[in-house]
């Protein structure tokens, strides 16, 4: 089993920064892929960014510019750098990781979510 945590979220002013964390521990043998969506109350949860298999990052238009995925991959923690936030990037934040266990198989994994609210 494996368990994924986030940190970072709060309140920030329109124009503000926050950097989110995502610790992952458990049965962890290899990360296939990584990403982060985010979800508003009455909205289908969308994909903010992602670090695919081979590598390659991957950003949603409407965060394209503003913030940045990082992956270290010594202590399997996940980061999103959000700068210039809007008010429209309110939302809860949850991680995302593909994760191949010591038993060979592979599974997706979400963490609980934190909570970004920007205000104008």
């Amino acid at each position: 089993q494996v368990q994924l945590v986030e940190s970072g979220g709060g309140l920030v002013q329109a124009g503000g920064s926050l950097r989110l964390s995502c610790a992952a521990s458990g049965d962890i043998s290899i990360i296939n892929s990584m990403a982060w969506f985010r979800q508003v109350p009455g909205k289908q949860r969308e994909s903010v960014a992602r670090i695919s298999n081979n590598g390659d990052i991957n950003y949603s238009d409407f965060v394209k510019g503003r913030f940045t995925i990082s992956h270290d991959a010594a202590q399997n923690l996940l980061f999103l750098q959000m700068n210039n936030l809007k008010p429209e990037d309110t939302a809860l934040y949850y991680c995302y990781e593909n994760i191949k266990g010591r038993s060979g198989s592979s599974r997706p994994y979400w963490g609980q979510g934190t909570q970004v609210t920007v205000s104008a």
